[in-house]
């Protein structure tokens, strides 16, 4: 399996460090690279995106803006140098949060975990039945439409209660009912 992916970045040298580093991994399609975040947006309208390496910290747009007006959001892997971030970059359902000066082994792992979470997309199956992916205690859970019993709000996050098990969500219940098939709710 291959990700399309795309580098943005405003510094040159960063966005040639992580060029290099998808051309190394198998499991890369390297479509675009961006130096601004204006650019990918207009960009991201032509191409089939999977996966973005996203500077949070580039003029005009930051990375967090950047996805604030993106329709169709792909996998983010944040890329930055500053850990002040990475509690936000949850926030955005980031896929991981790599930071600078990034390692060969580190950058891998990253991807490894946007394949595994492609895979759980791709095996979507209709005869199981209409399901969404939530995120609660770190882990990428999916629950089936029809088994959820009701949604409680609490603050930044939901709980969500099915047949066997509640879940506890970071989301805020708008957030979370733009997720949910809006003829069943």
């Amino acid at each position: 399996m291959t990700l399309n992916c795309v580098v943005v970045d405003d510094s040159a040298i960063q966005r040639l460090s992580i060029v290099k580093l998808i051309e190394n991994n198998n499991s890369l399609n390297l479509i675009a690279e961006y130096s601004s975040a204006l650019e990918t947006k207009n960009g991201l309208n032509t191409h089939k995106v999977d996966l973005i390496f996203l500077d949070i910290e580039m003029p005009v747009l930051n990375g967090f803006e950047l996805l604030d007006v993106l329709n169709n959001k792909p996998q983010i892997i944040f890329v930055t140098g500053k850990t002040e971030y990475a509690f936000k970059a949850f926030n955005y359902d980031a896929t991981d949060y790599l930071q600078k000066p990034i390692t060969r082994d580190r950058f891998n792992q990253a991807v490894e975990k946007a394949l595994e979470q492609h895979k759980l997309k791709l095996d979507f199956n209709e005869t199981e039945g209409e399901h969404i992916f939530v995120k609660s205690n770190l882990k990428k859970r999916k629950v089936y439409v029809k088994d959820i019993k009701w949604i409680e709000a609490l603050g930044d996050y939901v709980k969500l209660v099915t047949e066997d098990t509640s879940l506890v969500v970071l989301s805020t219940m708008k957030a979370f009912e733009s997720e949910l098939p809006k003829v069943s709710f």
